[in-house]
């Protein structure tokens, strides 16, 4: 298993070719999520991937834990962010087994590449305190370009998975009826459905344009409102008996 995560640690460095969207989403949606908070919450988070996600929330909240299974990508985070005051912690999540509860749960584009999302959801669950949140982000295989490739003919199926996330270990994409029904089979309350950046073009034309910082802000603003159009879905869920 170690051995399968490390495979993938080329992605996440800034020669990953889609890293352009990777550094809009995940600096967006912990910045989504931190406005739903507060700062006294304790934190608990699904993997370090880029760690841009790990470093911003680690400013924010006053407890924050992370569990991730690769030591390389633990290694490769610990030498980007020294200074970081999360406590990381090695483990798969499927065996995580903490000693405490926690007021959030952040499961950021993590069910896209595990074996068995729905098992991870209900593992979960037990590790939210009395009220508890949890925000899901996930890739949306029906996004805007998706479906403009779609009706072009260039693209066949929008949930087949592209380079770009069979270089990330992607198993599979979402859609917002999909995410919903996943989440609600695993004993969730939907609370709040999001999109996260509003991408009408593929990466290499936004990349040609030049884009001044203000459009691509634009862009994930106007994403929130519409999730099913958006390249992530961000939703905010809470356990059934909660």
């Amino acid at each position: 298993m170690t051995n399968r995560l490390d495979s993938y640690l080329s992605a996440y460095g800034e020669g990953f070719g889609f890293a352009f969207d990777n550094n809009i989403m995940l600096n967006w949606y912990p910045e989504r999520i931190m406005r739903l908070c507060k700062s006294t919450d304790s934190l608990l988070e699904l993997g370090l991937g880029h760690g841009y996600t790990t470093q911003r929330f680690s400013r924010f909240f006053s407890r924050h834990v992370v569990v991730d299974g690769s030591a390389s990508v633990i290694e490769q985070f610990n030498q980007q962010f020294p200074d970081c005051g999360a406590t990381v912690i090695e483990s798969y999540f499927e065996s995580f087994a903490p000693d405490e509860q926690f007021d959030v749960i952040v499961l950021g584009f993590i069910l896209e590449h595990v074996a068995n999302p729905e098992a991870i959801l209900q593992r979960f669950k037990q590790f939210l305190a009395p009220g508890g949140r949890c925000f899901v982000a996930v890739p949306n295989g029906e996004s805007l370009h998706r479906r403009f490739g779609h009706a072009a003919g260039l693209l066949d199926d929008m949930m087949a998975l592209g380079a770009g996330d069979l270089e990330l270990g992607h198993e599979r994409l979402y859609s917002v009826a999909s995410l919903s029904a996943e989440l609600e089979n695993c004993g969730y309350n939907v609370l709040r459905k999001e999109g996260i950046f509003l991408k009408p073009m593929t990466t290499d034309q936004l990349l040609s344009l030049q884009l001044k910082p203000e459009i691509i802000h634009g862009m994930c603003e106007v994403g929130i409102g519409y999730p099913e159009l958006s390249c992530g879905l961000l939703f905010e869920v809470q356990a059934v008996d909660s």
